[in-house]
């Protein structure tokens, strides 16, 4: 019978793949290896030591810090002993860490280092259940005296004694495990208020990491390099339960720093980054090229343009001509598999993205470099939905419906509502909200539950993500239009980071607020001999706002009138998670920015040419302060004539219309 439980998983492991590495971990430039033996004993001495604390089973484990080898140990640990975990961001708040301690009413927590210590020792003053902080990287905590402060190393110790009383012990906690205990609470991100703990079950994790196996044909053995967080739950699927139960080599960077370095030393098989870290790859490769000389830089262009030509055709299921292959591999030879080497991609075969709306032509330019980039689609409360399958997929998708059912979800089924909405039963369905029963309730239509995304259909059944369905907007004129749309193909540009799409009831037309790629911007500033001081100043240069209204204006000529983008902001500092302005996973938290900038949004409306702002800001060390400056305001383009009801984007049309129709 196969193992039921993540730790069943570990102890299954330990007996019949003992010899197999599981981790490597890079500590002071060397790859220490751990094989599934060994990690079996590291998670086996962590449990007897959270026994001796007196935690329980059913109660509540944190873990806080950089995806390292003790993580994982520590939740699978707690996992062993009948607990369940919570992870959160490292750059997590105070505050933030102090609200999910609270609410997920957390017994211990374990804090990598002293950064995330200092914030955990804030809780014990606010969350009566908390009683052990502990820790595994002891650099500058050495004179701290808090009773309930302790290393990791003494918790292991401490639990010492018990293992030699009863030395089968977490062995026959392990076997007491069911399918449906609680694992996890996977804390939501918290754009409409504050974050809710998703119940998630083993059941859950063992049944999505199926169903990617499945879909993306992933091959035991393969090389992974755990990046995303812990909090994120794709990592809890991959590198977890994945990285266990195939299992993959699972290994860990030394420091976050050098997970670039790590990817290449590695060349990974199988890597999973957000839509951020893939925008952000590709806007790497065009900064380094904007230093290269004329020819290189046309011959890099010649090449992907080469790549895409046989490599997209062949995603998307077109013959390419017989002199389009024969210039691939020039362009493969020469540019291409060098260019993969360099981003750490040489051997990748399973490329993934999610958790937000990315550009499809991200997509397309990681195919023109040989790298077919796939969309999976998921929700923290659900699970996975979709992902792009086989050969051939459409990449203005997020994939087709995984609906075969797996050993421990029953068949995926779902439909779109009369309002556009995705909604989801089957599969191993959503447990509900930690101590939130009438938010549980809000997530269903009857025994439906509601994702709250808008999709559409493509032709060959593949869901096509909108937006969410508080997102999708409506100006004065009746018109409709797709804010996130918008934004994830002006995203694209490598001048724009981050963008905010406005525009309302209440309002003519679309404005943004756009926050500029600073090394993309000053390197193209220097080349032009633009002098700049800081990013506030460099925002702010005609020449940088110019350039940016050309990139808008080339994502309009691809929209309908109603949706361009007539007037824009360039913001004078990043949106920043610590601020309030994004979450932990860089979603745009858009009414507080709309609230934060409204005398800017107002400006743009009313047709002024710049602004004084004066916007609270929160300083690296912790300390707050003002930062004060004029915004010059941009045009995109000029307003639509006649203000009248219009057709909605093109790529949303058919969706749209379909639901007025109904």
């Amino acid at each position: 019978m196969k193992p039921q439980t993540v730790p069943q998983w570990l102890l299954y492991n330990s007996r019949e793949r003992a010899e197999l590495v599981g981790h490597r971990y890079k500590q002071l430039g060397i790859w220490a290896e751990y094989s599934w033996r060994r990690i079996y004993e590291k998670v086996q001495g962590t449990a007897f030591g959270l026994l001796a604390l007196g935690i329980e089973r059913g109660q509540t484990v944190m873990v806080i810090g950089e995806n390292r080898p003790e993580i994982y140990w520590v939740e699978w640990a707690a996992m062993a002993i009948g607990a369940k975990t919570v992870t959160l961001y490292p750059d997590s708040s105070e505050d933030e860490l102090r609200y999910v301690a609270d609410d997920a009413e957390v017994v211990a927590i374990l804090a990598e280092d002293q950064e995330q210590v200092d914030k955990s020792l804030t809780a014990l003053a606010h969350c009566p259940r908390l009683r052990t902080i502990f820790y595994c990287e002891p650099g500058g905590l050495w004179d701290y005296q808090q009773p309930a402060l302790q290393s990791l190393d003494a918790v292991i110790e401490g639990g010492r004694s018990l293992a030699r009383e009863f030395p089968q012990r977490i062995e026959q906690e392990i076997e007491r495990g069911q399918t449906d205990d609680i694992a996890l609470l996977a804390y939501t991100s918290g754009t409409t208020g504050h974050p809710k703990g998703v119940v998630t079950t083993h059941r859950a994790l063992l049944d999505c990491a199926e169903r990617l196996r499945r879909a993306l044909e992933i091959l035991p053995h393969s090389e992974y390099l755990s990046y995303i967080p812990l909090s994120w739950v794709p990592e809890q699927w991959f590198g977890v339960t994945l990285g266990m139960s195939l299992p993959m080599r699972v290994s860990f960077a030394e420091r976050p720093d050098q997970v670039q370095e790590a990817i290449r030393e590695l060349a990974v098989d199988v890597i999973v980054l957000g839509p951020r870290q893939w925008e952000n790859l590709a806007s790497g490769v065009f900064s380094r090229m904007i230093d290269a000389g004329w020819l290189r830089r046309k011959w890099v262009d010649w090449a992907l343009a080469a790549g895409k030509k046989v490599n997209l055709a062949r995603i998307e299921g077109r013959e390419s001509t017989p002199m389009a292959r024969l210039a691939n591999v020039v362009a493969e030879w020469s540019v291409l598999r060098g260019l993969r080497d360099q981003l750490g991609l040489k051997r990748v075969k399973v490329a993934i993205t999610g958790g937000a709306a990315m550009s499809p032509d991200v997509v397309r330019l990681f195919a023109g470099m040989g790298i077919a980039l796939r969309n999976i689609y998921a929700c923290s409360e659900f699970g996975l939905v979709s992902a792009h399958t086989g050969a051939q997929y459409d990449p203005e998708t997020i994939g087709r419906p995984l609906t075969e059912p797996t050993e421990w979800g029953e068949a995926l089924q779902w439909r779109i509502s009369d309002a556009g909405e995705l909604q989801l039963r089957g599969g191993a369905g959503f447990t509900g909200y930690w101590k939130r029963p009438e938010k549980t309730a809000e997530k269903f239509d009857g025994d439906w539950y509601r994702t709250g995304d808008a999709v559409g259909r493509s032709p060959a059944s593949e869901l096509i993500y909108y937006d969410r369905i508080e997102h999708m907007s409506e100006l004065r004129s009746r018109a409709k239009y797709p804010k996130q749309f918008i934004e994830v193909r002006l995203r694209f540009s490598p001048y724009i980071k981050e963008v905010l799409v406005i525009g309302g009831p209440q309002h003519d037309f679309v404005v943004a607020l756009v926050n500029i790629d600073e090394v993309v911007f000053s390197r193209w500033a220097e080349q032009r001999n633009i002098g700049f001081t800081t990013f506030t100043d460099l925002s702010q240069r005609p020449e940088i706002v110019e350039q940016v209204a050309a990139e808008i204006r080339a994502v309009n000529a691809k929209l309908e009138p109603a949706a361009r983008v007539l007037r824009f902001a360039n913001l004078p500092k990043e949106l920043d998670a610590d601020e309030g302005e994004l979450t932990r996973t860089r979603k745009l938290k858009r009414e507080f920015i709309e609230e934060r900038y409204r005398d800017v949004i107002e400006a743009l409306y009313a047709g002024i040419s710049q602004v004084n702002v004066a916007i609270p800001v929160r300083y690296q060390d912790g300390r707050s302060g003002t930062l004060r400056a004029a915004m010059r305001l941009g045009i995109a383009s000029l307003p639509a004539q006649p203000a009248t009801p219009v057709r909605a984007p093109s790529p949303v049309l058919s969706a749209l219309e379909a639901q007025e129709v109904q």
